[in-house]
């Protein structure tokens, strides 16, 4: 393998395949003594996981949809 100019490496289909790296997928590279470890992220989060409790619990649900909406 080689780095392109923009730093971009290729991984070949087959390690691609074996390790589910589809499109979209995140990974972290991680420095060693050895040079560089390649793995997927496992625990995606979930879109709802990013606003869970942002709601003061004195407001109900209704009211600050009712709040956003303009009504």
């Amino acid at each position: 393998m080689r780095i392109s100019e923009r730093g971009q490496i290729t991984i070949p289909k087959g390690l691609r395949d074996r390790f589910g790296l589809n499109h979209n997928v995140e990974v972290d590279l991680t420095p060693t003594e050895g040079g560089l470890l390649i793995h997927k992220r496992s625990v995606a989060q979930h879109p709802i996981e990013s606003v869970y409790a942002i709601l003061d619990s004195s407001e109900s649900t209704d009211d600050y949809i009712e709040e956003i909406r303009g009504r």
